[in-house]
């Protein structure tokens, strides 16, 4: 890919924003436009940075993962969305609210860039 993927990172957890954030740094082709703790804070920053792809955490206060995904997508469409839980049974749901895709959190670091790159490259659905 010739230009990086503008990322958004979504958790309530500042020591989860933070490790992703250091992870995703030492990627070359990934750029780091944003984090927000909660959906509400998701949709303002995702509607000022517009980011390739956002990881999302699923659970959060003041407003979910999943309710966020909703809007960010009925806004924004061409954003790509990565839902991120601790827990696998909310794959499903993720799915049903309009992640592109869903990783359980601790997956391996390879696992997250491969995903990440995957979902950048996905045309947009229609």
């Amino acid at each position: 890919m010739d230009t990086k993927i503008r990322l958004m990172i979504v958790d309530d957890r500042q020591s989860a924003r933070r490790g992703l954030a250091a992870l995703l740094s030492l990627l070359p082709d990934i750029e780091l436009v944003g984090a927000a703790a909660n959906g509400r804070d998701a949709l303002r920053l995702a509607a000022e940075q517009h980011p390739d792809v956002i990881l999302m955490d699923i659970q959060m206060p003041e407003m979910d993962g999943l309710q966020a995904t909703e809007l960010i997508k009925q806004q924004q469409p061409d954003v790509k969305i990565i839902g991120l839980s601790m827990y696998p049974i909310y794959r499903s749901r993720a799915i049903a609210a309009g992640v592109d895709d869903f990783l359980v959190k601790g997956c391996a670091a390879e696992q997250l860039q491969e995903t990440i790159a995957a979902v950048a490259a996905k045309p947009v659905a229609t």
